[in-house]
């Protein structure tokens, strides 16, 4: 027995109605960090199961080409000197390194695997999952559950999305919890300019970038789960993740976000002209986080907060055409880049600039994703009836940006689990839109009565 107010992708038991414990999706029945290693191991265990660095290379190529830029909230020039600074160390002092740090490169290194092509999809998951294990390993010998600081979250976010992408959506969903109440008690939902005012602005911006993305995560994937918002409280802006750039480079540190910076004059980085000390996608970055940002802020009020307790969406009918217009008002100010669904306009960033056509394709498949949600909903105690047309066209609007996915990034495509499962519903909201026209007939032309099938609706998609 289901419970009706609970997920549709949730298949836990009333409460109190078995005492046999249940998995919440279905899924994920054993846990998902096999246990590789021994109680005295420590460190030097983890660190003994490293790649190879020419793999290491490879991986964290990969990364940064597939996951970075739809959520980059890694410092990348920072990350890279870490990495080879590590990387030099004799194996003597890797195994006493920051576990930490050990555990951001291992997940790294799960979530790059994960978007390898290979000919064998079981053993690219054995070894993503042994990657993904030790970096769990790596956190536990931190203490990750009594203290954190900017690598640990940002390992437990990337964590989080393999755990996904790896058919453990019940796991994620538990583990992002951990991961916001750590995000909480590092206050880095608060406003740096209050909460650190001591902190390089270089720092400042890396926690905006990283609360974004764990807001961003819970957001999303509570969507996906009709399950509460975690992240609801913050008092930081998306517009104080501004466009200065003379606060990208800590050249005192590369500490990845996580120390005052120490002002050198004599550094290459305040030699080296400007240009030099960012990637070029660094604003175009900053403009799709911001975006994002707006728009996971609109969505957890409207959509996640009231899916939560089972509530229909819109309270009247002025209220859903109000509720669809500020989504409607909010795109228009999004930059074109990220929101345009042209044919041709996508091939050119397939071609010049996938990057961009990452952030674009997540971006519209969140938003129209939403905007179908409200299109959808009914609240028939207020006489609030589905927009049959709105939700088939904002559906047809999602699925298109699966379909581009599909075309031109494919082996991302077969990757991401919420991208998938965004289309999932919207091909079946398609079919159930098109279920309420076969159960109301309609006038046709010359007097005859007719009903649009199934084989309509997959045409329509």
């Amino acid at each position: 027995m289901s419970s009706s107010g609970s997920s549709p992708f949730l298949l836990s038991n009333i409460p109190y109605s078995n005492h046999t414990p249940a998995p919440f999706f279905g899924l994920g029945s054993e846990h998902p960090f096999a246990n590789y290693w021994t109680s005295r191991g420590g460190l030097g265990e983890v660190v003994g199961v490293l790649p190879a660095k020419e793999q290491a290379d490879i991986l964290v190529d990969k990364y940064f080409e597939s996951v970075d830029p739809v959520y980059p909230m890694v410092h990348r020039r920072n990350f890279y000197a870490d990495y080879e600074r590590f990387w030099s160390l004799p194996q003597e002092e890797k195994q006493v390194a920051d576990p930490v740090l050990v555990a951001l490169h291992f997940v790294v290194y799960a979530m790059g695997t994960q978007f390898i092509h290979t000919p064998s999809n079981p053993e690219r998951a054995q070894i993503a999952e042994f990657y993904v294990s030790a970096a769990q390993q790596a956190l536990r010998l931190s203490s990750y559950l009594s203290r954190a600081s900017v690598r640990t979250l940002q390992a437990m976010v990337l964590i989080g999305y393999f755990l996904m992408n790896d058919n453990h959506a019940s796991d994620a969903w538990a583990f992002g919890g951990v991961l916001v109440r750590q995000a909480y008690a590092m206050g880095l939902h608060r406003d740096p300019d209050t909460i650190a005012p001591r902190c390089s602005r270089s720092d400042k911006q890396q926690r905006r970038k990283l609360w974004q993305a764990i807001f961003f995560q819970d957001t999303f994937l509570t969507v996906l789960l009709k399950l509460p918002p975690t992240t609801t409280f913050s008092d930081i802006r998306p517009e104080s993740l501004g466009d200065e750039l003379d606060d990208y480079v800590a050249n005192g540190s590369s500490s990845n976000g996580t120390t005052d910076t120490i002002i050198n004059p004599m550094s290459i980085s305040n030699i080296a002209s400007i240009k030099d000390l960012y990637p070029s996608y660094e604003l175009s970055d900053r403009r799709y986080i911001r975006s994002m940002w707006h728009m996971a802020n609109l969505v957890s009020r409207t959509v996640c907060t009231p899916r939560s307790l089972a509530t229909p969406l819109t309270t009247s009918v002025e209220h859903k055409e109000q509720l669809v217009n500020e989504f409607y008002t909010l795109h228009q100010s999004f930059p074109e880049d990220l929101t345009t669904p042209d044919d041709l306009a996508i091939r050119t960033m397939a071609e010049m600039n996938s990057r961009g056509l990452r952030q674009n394709l997540f971006f519209r498949s969140n938003f129209w994703h939403c905007v179908m949600a409200i299109q959808a909903d009914e609240n028939v105690a207020e006489g609030v009836a589905p927009d049959v047309k709105g939700a088939l066209e904002a559906a047809r609007m999602a699925l298109q940006a699966f379909f581009h996915f599909w075309e031109y990034l494919r082996t991302d495509a077969s990757v991401w689990w919420v991208f998938q499962h965004r289309a999932f519903e919207e091909a079946v909201s398609i079919l159930s839109s098109f279920s309420r026209y076969e159960t109301d007939s309609f006038e046709a032309p010359h007097g005859t009565h007719t009903r649009p099938t199934r084989t309509t609706a997959f045409a329509y998609t």
